[in-house]
């Protein structure tokens, strides 16, 4: 019988292919929202951060936007490895919290910076606690923890 734990292995519990395909769902999830409540900042403000608006371009900036879906789905995976949590109901919440964190730290925070950085006309001022945005990304969290969820053991 092994004793040995994750930190010596280096091996974590979270299955980061069920976080890509929950963080994919929930982007799209998101930016449909986003696109039915406030289309501009899925066409301008997203692919702003990388040079790629003005013009408008909402294709572009869905891409972006479910890109770093994926990306913050790979991080959740890392974090229900290392923080145990084993039940549905548990890790669909803490998925909600993954979106407000993710909304504190990233959309509130870091876009207004990086937006007024490369000068972007879409820069909201900082902080940019919007309501709005609070809600898409906690159904971000929601769709990607139930994802992670049903596909944890299927993939």
């Amino acid at each position: 019988m092994s004793t040995q734990t994750a930190a010596e292995t280096g091996k974590l519990d979270g299955n980061w292919r069920a976080g890509t395909l929950g963080g994919i769902a929930g982007g799209l999830v998101m930016g449909a929202l986003v696109v039915a409540m406030n289309a501009p900042t899925l066409a301008v403000a997203i692919p702003s951060l990388y040079a790629l608006a003005p013009p408008p371009t909402l294709g572009l900036g869905m891409v972006v936007h479910v890109s770093h879906g994926a990306v913050l789905g790979v991080v959740f995976a890392a974090l229900v490895g290392v923080s145990g949590v084993r039940t549905p109901t548990t890790q669909v919440g803490l998925g909600i919290a993954w979106g407000v964190a993710a909304w504190v730290g990233f959309a509130a925070l870091l876009m207004p910076l990086w937006l007024r950085a490369v000068g972007s006309p879409a820069s909201p001022p900082f902080p940019n606690f919007a309501l709005p945005s609070l809600l898409w990304h906690a159904v971000y969290g929601a769709v990607l923890g139930a994802v992670y969820v049903a596909t944890e053991e299927a993939v």
